[in-house]
Protein backbone atom coordinates (compact mmCIF):
# COMPACT_ATOMS: atom_id res chain seq x y z
CA UNK A 1 0.00 0.00 0.00
CA UNK A 2 1.36 3.34 -1.06
CA UNK A 3 1.91 6.38 1.76
CA UNK A 4 -0.85 8.06 0.08
CA UNK A 5 -3.60 5.28 0.62
CA UNK A 6 -2.26 4.43 3.77
CA UNK A 7 -2.79 8.20 5.14
CA UNK A 8 -5.89 8.58 3.73
CA UNK A 9 -7.22 5.29 5.76
CA UNK A 10 -5.66 6.57 8.82
CA UNK A 11 -7.62 9.60 8.86
CA UNK A 12 -11.09 7.62 7.69
CA UNK A 13 -10.24 5.75 10.84
CA UNK A 14 -9.79 8.75 12.88
CA UNK A 15 -12.95 9.65 12.23
CA UNK A 16 -14.60 6.46 12.65
CA UNK A 17 -13.43 6.65 16.25
CA UNK A 18 -14.44 10.32 16.54
CA UNK A 19 -17.79 8.96 15.46
CA UNK A 20 -18.09 6.08 18.01
CA UNK A 21 -17.10 8.48 20.80
CA UNK A 22 -20.06 10.71 19.93
CA UNK A 23 -22.33 8.13 20.03
CA UNK A 24 -21.67 6.73 22.85
CA UNK A 25 -21.48 9.84 24.78
CA UNK A 26 -24.79 11.61 23.26
CA UNK A 27 -26.52 8.21 24.18
CA UNK A 28 -24.84 7.91 27.81
CA UNK A 29 -24.61 4.42 27.16
CA UNK A 30 -22.79 1.98 24.89
CA UNK A 31 -19.38 0.20 24.24
CA UNK A 32 -16.66 1.91 23.49
CA UNK A 33 -13.89 -0.49 23.93
CA UNK A 34 -14.54 -3.10 21.29
CA UNK A 35 -16.02 -0.89 18.54
CA UNK A 36 -12.67 1.40 18.99
CA UNK A 37 -10.54 -2.01 19.19
CA UNK A 38 -12.30 -3.19 15.38
CA UNK A 39 -12.31 0.82 13.74
CA UNK A 40 -9.15 0.03 11.46
CA UNK A 41 -10.90 -3.07 10.11
CA UNK A 42 -13.98 -1.60 9.82
CA UNK A 43 -11.99 0.91 7.63
CA UNK A 44 -9.80 -1.63 5.90
CA UNK A 45 -13.02 -3.64 5.10
CA UNK A 46 -15.52 -0.97 3.93
CA UNK A 47 -13.08 1.43 2.30
CA UNK A 48 -10.83 -1.20 0.49
CA UNK A 49 -11.72 -5.12 0.54
CA UNK A 50 -15.44 -5.20 0.42
CA UNK A 51 -17.60 -5.05 -3.05
CA UNK A 52 -20.15 -2.95 -2.21
CA UNK A 53 -22.00 0.40 -3.47
CA UNK A 54 -23.66 2.63 -1.03
CA UNK A 55 -25.83 3.40 -3.68
CA UNK A 56 -27.38 0.07 -4.02
CA UNK A 57 -27.52 -1.14 -0.87
CA UNK A 58 -29.60 -3.96 -1.39
CA UNK A 59 -27.65 -5.25 -4.58
CA UNK A 60 -27.95 -8.54 -4.71
CA UNK A 61 -24.01 -9.74 -5.41
CA UNK A 62 -22.67 -6.72 -2.87
CA UNK A 63 -20.49 -8.68 -0.64
CA UNK A 64 -21.79 -9.13 2.99
CA UNK A 65 -20.77 -8.07 6.13
CA UNK A 66 -22.14 -9.46 9.83
CA UNK A 67 -21.18 -7.84 12.79
CA UNK A 68 -21.17 -10.58 15.45
CA UNK A 69 -20.08 -8.63 18.11
CA UNK A 70 -23.36 -7.01 18.02
CA UNK A 71 -22.92 -4.97 21.12
CA UNK A 72 -20.14 -2.56 19.26
CA UNK A 73 -22.60 -1.40 17.23
CA UNK A 74 -21.03 1.83 17.17
CA UNK A 75 -18.15 0.87 14.80
CA UNK A 76 -20.00 -0.51 12.29
CA UNK A 77 -22.43 2.65 12.34
CA UNK A 78 -19.50 5.09 12.10
CA UNK A 79 -17.94 3.63 8.77
CA UNK A 80 -20.87 3.55 7.90
CA UNK A 81 -21.41 6.99 7.99
CA UNK A 82 -18.20 7.14 6.93
CA UNK A 83 -18.89 5.18 3.61
CA UNK A 84 -22.10 7.45 2.99
CA UNK A 85 -25.01 4.77 3.91
CA UNK A 86 -25.93 7.61 6.66
CA UNK A 87 -25.85 11.49 7.67
CA UNK A 88 -22.87 11.52 10.10
CA UNK A 89 -25.24 13.54 12.23
CA UNK A 90 -27.36 11.31 12.73
CA UNK A 91 -24.74 8.93 14.80
CA UNK A 92 -25.37 11.48 17.70
CA UNK A 93 -29.35 10.10 18.31
CA UNK A 94 -27.43 6.54 19.14
CA UNK A 95 -29.68 4.43 20.79
CA UNK A 96 -32.61 7.12 21.41
CA UNK A 97 -35.99 6.23 21.55
CA UNK A 98 -36.64 8.10 18.11
CA UNK A 99 -33.39 6.80 16.04
CA UNK A 100 -33.09 3.80 13.84
CA UNK A 101 -29.57 3.33 15.67
CA UNK A 102 -30.49 1.02 17.80
CA UNK A 103 -27.92 -0.41 20.60
CA UNK A 104 -27.22 -3.22 18.03
CA UNK A 105 -27.43 -3.62 14.58
CA UNK A 106 -31.06 -3.70 12.74
CA UNK A 107 -31.24 -4.95 9.22
CA UNK A 108 -34.81 -3.99 8.82
CA UNK A 109 -34.63 -0.60 9.42
CA UNK A 110 -30.46 0.44 9.04
CA UNK A 111 -29.12 1.51 5.64
CA UNK A 112 -26.12 -1.51 4.93
CA UNK A 113 -26.51 -3.67 7.93
CA UNK A 114 -26.74 -7.31 6.61
CA UNK A 115 -27.36 -8.75 9.64
CA UNK A 116 -29.71 -8.00 12.88
CA UNK A 117 -27.02 -9.17 15.31
CA UNK A 118 -25.94 -9.36 19.07
CA UNK A 119 -27.04 -12.60 20.69
CA UNK A 120 -23.55 -14.04 21.11
CA UNK A 121 -22.06 -16.81 18.47
CA UNK A 122 -25.30 -16.17 16.04
CA UNK A 123 -23.74 -13.73 13.69
CA UNK A 124 -20.76 -15.67 12.77
CA UNK A 125 -23.10 -18.85 12.56
CA UNK A 126 -25.29 -16.49 10.12
CA UNK A 127 -22.47 -15.53 8.08
CA UNK A 128 -21.41 -19.42 7.41
CA UNK A 129 -24.80 -19.68 5.83
CA UNK A 130 -24.86 -16.51 4.11
CA UNK A 131 -21.52 -17.69 2.28
CA UNK A 132 -23.37 -21.72 1.47
CA UNK A 133 -25.94 -19.08 -0.32
CA UNK A 134 -23.67 -17.88 -2.04
CA UNK A 135 -21.86 -20.50 -3.55
CA UNK A 136 -25.33 -22.32 -4.06
CA UNK A 137 -26.26 -19.38 -6.39
CA UNK A 138 -23.12 -19.43 -7.95
CA UNK A 139 -22.32 -16.10 -7.11
CA UNK A 140 -18.81 -14.41 -6.37
CA UNK A 141 -19.78 -12.30 -3.35
CA UNK A 142 -17.65 -13.13 -0.51
CA UNK A 143 -18.79 -12.55 2.99
CA UNK A 144 -17.14 -11.01 6.06
CA UNK A 145 -18.14 -11.30 10.29
CA UNK A 146 -16.17 -9.98 13.01
CA UNK A 147 -16.34 -11.82 16.12
CA UNK A 148 -14.79 -10.89 19.72
CA UNK A 149 -12.39 -13.08 21.43
CA UNK A 150 -14.78 -13.36 24.37
CA UNK A 151 -17.67 -14.45 22.16
CA UNK A 152 -15.35 -17.45 20.74
CA UNK A 153 -16.20 -18.97 24.25
CA UNK A 154 -19.74 -19.69 22.86
CA UNK A 155 -20.20 -23.00 21.41
CA UNK A 156 -21.83 -22.19 18.71
CA UNK A 157 -18.81 -20.16 17.39
CA UNK A 158 -17.44 -23.26 16.68
CA UNK A 159 -20.26 -25.31 16.09
CA UNK A 160 -19.88 -22.93 12.89
CA UNK A 161 -16.38 -23.09 12.38
CA UNK A 162 -17.11 -26.81 11.75
CA UNK A 163 -20.45 -26.36 9.30
CA UNK A 164 -18.01 -23.99 7.32
CA UNK A 165 -14.30 -26.32 7.05
CA UNK A 166 -16.95 -29.52 6.17
CA UNK A 167 -18.35 -27.64 3.00
CA UNK A 168 -15.03 -25.89 2.24
CA UNK A 169 -16.43 -22.03 2.20
CA UNK A 170 -13.35 -20.39 0.52
CA UNK A 171 -15.62 -17.66 0.31
CA UNK A 172 -15.98 -16.57 3.79
CA UNK A 173 -13.46 -14.67 5.96
CA UNK A 174 -13.92 -14.38 10.14
CA UNK A 175 -11.95 -11.16 11.75
CA UNK A 176 -11.47 -12.09 15.43
CA UNK A 177 -10.97 -9.10 17.53
CA UNK A 178 -8.05 -10.50 20.13
CA UNK A 179 -7.85 -7.29 22.65
CA UNK A 180 -7.50 -9.73 25.50
CA UNK A 181 -10.54 -8.57 27.20
CA UNK A 182 -13.93 -8.89 27.69
CA UNK A 183 -17.30 -7.28 29.81
CA UNK A 184 -15.81 -9.42 33.22
CA UNK A 185 -12.01 -9.38 32.91
CA UNK A 186 -9.17 -10.45 30.92
CA UNK A 187 -9.60 -13.89 28.87
CA UNK A 188 -7.30 -15.65 30.82
CA UNK A 189 -9.34 -14.94 34.40
CA UNK A 190 -13.08 -15.71 32.91
CA UNK A 191 -13.04 -18.67 30.15
CA UNK A 192 -9.39 -18.74 28.04
CA UNK A 193 -10.49 -19.38 24.72
CA UNK A 194 -6.65 -19.71 23.37
CA UNK A 195 -5.05 -21.12 21.34
CA UNK A 196 -6.94 -19.91 18.54
CA UNK A 197 -5.13 -20.57 15.74
CA UNK A 198 -4.37 -24.34 16.56
CA UNK A 199 -8.43 -24.74 17.05
CA UNK A 200 -9.25 -23.15 13.84
CA UNK A 201 -6.73 -25.62 12.06
CA UNK A 202 -8.39 -28.63 13.23
CA UNK A 203 -11.93 -27.48 11.63
CA UNK A 204 -10.02 -27.13 8.38
CA UNK A 205 -9.62 -23.51 8.16
CA UNK A 206 -7.19 -21.17 6.66
CA UNK A 207 -5.32 -19.23 9.40
CA UNK A 208 -3.75 -15.89 9.41
CA UNK A 209 -2.61 -13.49 12.13
CA UNK A 210 -1.91 -9.72 12.06
CA UNK A 211 -1.86 -5.92 14.03
CA UNK A 212 -5.34 -4.72 13.98
CA UNK A 213 -4.10 -1.75 13.42
CA UNK A 214 -1.77 -1.96 10.50
CA UNK A 215 -3.27 -1.31 7.08
CA UNK A 216 -0.52 -3.20 5.29
CA UNK A 217 -1.13 -6.27 7.42
CA UNK A 218 -4.62 -6.16 6.70
CA UNK A 219 -3.98 -5.89 3.03
CA UNK A 220 -1.60 -8.65 2.90
CA UNK A 221 -4.27 -10.67 4.78
CA UNK A 222 -6.84 -10.15 3.04
CA UNK A 223 -5.63 -10.97 0.04
CA UNK A 224 -4.19 -13.89 1.10
CA UNK A 225 -8.07 -14.96 2.49
CA UNK A 226 -9.35 -14.13 -0.81
CA UNK A 227 -6.68 -16.51 -2.50
CA UNK A 228 -7.16 -19.39 -0.24
CA UNK A 229 -9.02 -22.10 -2.28
CA UNK A 230 -11.06 -24.91 -0.50
CA UNK A 231 -11.43 -23.31 2.95
CA UNK A 232 -12.56 -20.76 4.62
CA UNK A 233 -10.16 -18.09 6.53
CA UNK A 234 -9.66 -16.31 9.82
CA UNK A 235 -7.76 -13.95 10.67
CA UNK A 236 -6.82 -13.46 14.22
CA UNK A 237 -6.24 -9.84 14.45
CA UNK A 238 -4.03 -8.63 17.42
CA UNK A 239 -5.51 -5.16 18.50
CA UNK A 240 -5.98 -2.55 21.80
CA UNK A 241 -9.19 -2.68 23.41
CA UNK A 242 -10.22 1.62 23.70
CA UNK A 243 -7.55 2.07 20.80
CA UNK A 244 -6.95 5.67 20.37
CA UNK A 245 -8.22 7.46 23.53
CA UNK A 246 -5.96 7.39 25.86
CA UNK A 247 -7.88 6.55 29.45
CA UNK A 248 -9.67 3.32 27.47
CA UNK A 249 -6.96 1.76 25.83
CA UNK A 250 -6.17 -1.65 27.71
CA UNK A 251 -8.86 -1.01 30.53
CA UNK A 252 -11.58 -3.44 30.50
CA UNK A 253 -13.99 -1.18 32.35
CA UNK A 254 -14.63 0.92 28.96
CA UNK A 255 -16.10 -2.35 28.05
CA UNK A 256 -19.65 -0.86 28.21
CA UNK A 257 -19.55 2.47 29.54
CA UNK A 258 -20.05 6.13 27.94
CA UNK A 259 -17.52 8.91 28.97
CA UNK A 260 -19.06 11.86 30.81
CA UNK A 261 -18.45 15.33 30.03
CA UNK A 262 -14.84 15.53 30.96
CA UNK A 263 -13.93 12.53 29.79
CA UNK A 264 -15.41 13.17 26.31
CA UNK A 265 -12.81 16.56 25.91
CA UNK A 266 -9.83 14.46 26.67
CA UNK A 267 -10.88 11.90 24.16
CA UNK A 268 -11.76 14.43 21.19
CA UNK A 269 -8.55 15.52 22.09
CA UNK A 270 -6.82 12.57 21.76
CA UNK A 271 -8.52 11.65 18.48
CA UNK A 272 -7.10 15.04 17.08
CA UNK A 273 -10.69 16.92 17.24
CA UNK A 274 -9.49 19.91 19.64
Amino acid sequence: MDQARRTELTEIARRVRVGIIEEVFSAKSGHPGGSLSIADILTYLYFEEMHIDPKKPDDPERDRFVLSKGHCAPGLYSVLAQRGYLPVEDLKGFRHTDSYLQGHPDMKHTPGVDMSSGSLGQGVSVSAGMALAAKMDGSPRRVYAIMGDGESEEGQVWEAAMFAGHHHLDNLCWILDLNGLQIDGALEDVVDPRPHDAKFRAFGWNVLEVNAHDFDELETAFAAARAAKGKPTVIIAHSVKGKGVSFMENNVSWHGKAPNAEQYEIAMKDLGER
